[in-house]
């Protein structure tokens, strides 16, 4: 089914793994470029690139805790 969403752009946070990751993948299944959040980078560098090689979206991957200032 077209979701009409091809091209447009998504932040998605605790995206490495699990639920997250589920809502990214979908997104990207979907023609959708994304920007992903975690705070384990080694995990959401993987994660980001194995989307970016199957979907061929953008994915541009932010490893940090998003709970806190810094």
């Amino acid at each position: 089914m077209d979701l009409g969403i091809k091209g447009r752009q998504a932040i998605v946070c605790a995206s490495s793994k699990g639920l997250g990751l589920g809502c990214a993948e979908e997104l990207a299944a979907n023609g959708v470029n994304l920007v992903m959040n975690a705070r384990t980078a080694d995990v959401l560098n993987a994660s980001a690139d194995r989307l970016r090689d199957t979907y061929g979206v953008k994915v541009k991957a932010v490893a940090t805790d998003i709970t806190t200032p810094d």
